[in-house]
C-alpha cells in the first residue's frame, strides 16, 4: 500500500493513462472499420448503378433513333428529342469522371504484372501525388539516360556499358507502361498510341540488349547512341515545357487535372508548344532512318543476327505510329482553326 516507492506510483499512473488511450484507439479503429465497410458498400452500389445507367442509355439511344424515323414529327417533338440526344452525349464523360474514384478491375497488363490489386487512388491529393511522381520519374530517368548516352557516345566504347544503357531503357519503358496503366485507372486520359509506343520501345531496347558484339553491332552502335542522345534531349525539353503548359492550362480550368506529359504532340500543346514540332519530326525521321539502315544491314551476306531485322521493324513501327499520330493532331488543329472564323 502506502509504502510503495515513488517510482511505482508514477508507473501505475502512466499505465492507467495508457490504458485509457488504448480504449480510445480501439473505439476509433472500430469506427474506422465500420466506415470502411460502408465505403465498400457505397462503391459497389455506385459501380452497379453506373453499369445499369450505361445499359439503359444504350436502349434509350435506340428508342430515340427509332422515334426520329417515325413520320409526323412536330417541330416541338423534334426539339425535345434533340435535347435528350444532347444530354445522352454528355453522360459518358460524367461517368468517366465518377469512375476515376471507384475501384475497377485491372486490365490484362496490370493483372499480369500486379495481380488483381486495386490501384484506384481514392483522394484527389493521392492521385495528384502519384501523377507528380510519374512526371518526376520520367524527368530524372531521362536526364540519367541523356548523360549515359553522352558518355557512351563520346568517351567509352565498352559493349558492357552499352548493355547497361539498354537495360536502363528497358527498365524505363517497362516502368512507364505500368505507371501509365495505373494512371489510366485513376482517370488520366492518354491517347492509345502514346501508351502503346512505350511497349514497343521496351521491346526494342530488350532486343538491342541481346544483340551480340560484332562487326554489325559496331556499325550501328554510334548511330543508335546518337539517336538515344537526341531522344533523351527532346524528352527533357518536352517534360519541362509540357509540365509548365499543363500547369497553366489546369490553373485556367482548361485541362483535366490528371492529364500527363507525353513523348509526342497532343492538341492541348498547340498554343505555346508548336516550337517543339520540328524537333519531334526530326526524331520521327531519325527512327525511319534507323529502320532503313538496319534493313540495309540485314541484306548483307555476313548478317546472321536476327536482332538486325527485328530492331529495323520496331523502328519502322515507331516511325509510322509517331509520324501519323503527330500529323493527325496537326491536321485536326489546322482544320478546326480554319472552321472557326466561318462559324462566327
Amino acid at each position: 500500500g502506502d509504502n510503495m516507492p515513488q517510482g511505482l506510483t508514477g508507473i501505475l499512473e502512466e499505465w492507467k493513462c495508457l490504458e485509457e488511450e488504448y480504449q480510445h484507439v480501439q473505439e476509433t479503429h472500430k469506427k474506422y472499420l465500420q466506415k470502411l465497410d460502408e465505403l465498400s458498400k457505397l462503391q459497389s452500389s455506385c459501380s452497379s448503378s453506373i453499369f445499369r445507367q450505361r445499359k439503359r442509355l444504350k436502349d434509350m439511344s435506340h428508342l430515340v433513333k427509332k422515334y426520329e424515323c417515325s413520320k409526323g414529327l412536330t417541330e416541338e417533338d423534334a426539339k425535345t428529342i434533340d435535347d435528350i440526344k444532347e444530354k445522352i452525349k454528355t453522360r459518358p464523360a460524367a461517368f468517366f469522371e465518377m469512375e476515376a474514384f471507384l475501384p475497377k478491375k485491372n486490365g490484362l497488363y496490370l493483372s499480369l504484372v500486379l495481380g488483381n490489386v486495386n490501384v484506384t487512388l481514392l483522394s484527389k491529393q493521392s492521385k495528384f501525388a502519384y501523377k507528380d511522381e510519374y512526371e518526376k520519374f520520367k524527368l530524372y530517368l531521362t536526364i540519367i539516360l541523356l548523360l549515359f548516352s553522352f558518355i557512351c557516345y563520346f568517351f567509352v566504347g565498352y559493349r558492357f556499358l552499352d548493355a547497361i544503357l539498354n537495360f536502363l531503357l528497358v527498365f524505363y519503358y517497362s516502368t512507364l507502361t505500368i505507371r501509365e496503366s495505373i494512371l489510366i485507372n485513376n482517370g488520366s486520359r492518354i491517347k492509345g498510341w502514346w501508351v502503346f509506343h512505350h511497349y514497343i520501345s521496351a521491346f526494342l531496347s530488350g532486343v538491342m540488349l541481346t544483340w551480340p558484339d560484332g562487326n554489325l553491332y559496331q556499325i550501328f552502335r554510334n548511330q543508335f547512341l546518337a539517336y538515344s542522345l537526341y531522344q533523351s534531349f527532346v524528352q527533357c525539353l518536352q517534360c519541362y515545357y509540357q509540365s509548365g503548359c499543363l500547369y497553366r492550362l489546369r490553373a485556367l480550368g482548361e485541362r483535366h487535372n490528371m492529364d500527363l506529359t507525353v513523348e509526342g504532340f497532343q492538341s492541348w500543346m498547340w498554343r505555346g508548344l508548336t516550337f517543339l514540332l520540328p524537333f519531334l519530326f526530326f526524331g520521327h525521321f531519325w527512327q525511319l532512318f534507323n529502320g532503313l539502315s538496319l534493313f540495309r544491314m540485314a541484306q548483307l551476306p555476313d548478317c546472321k543476327e536476327w536482332q538486325v531485322s527485328t530492331c529495323g521493324l520496331c523502328f519502322l513501327i515507331l516511325f509510322l505510329g509517331n509520324f501519323f499520330t503527330t500529323v493527325a493532331v496537326v491536321r485536326q488543329k489546322l482544320k478546326s482553326k480554319s472552321q472557326r472564323p466561318k462559324s462566327q
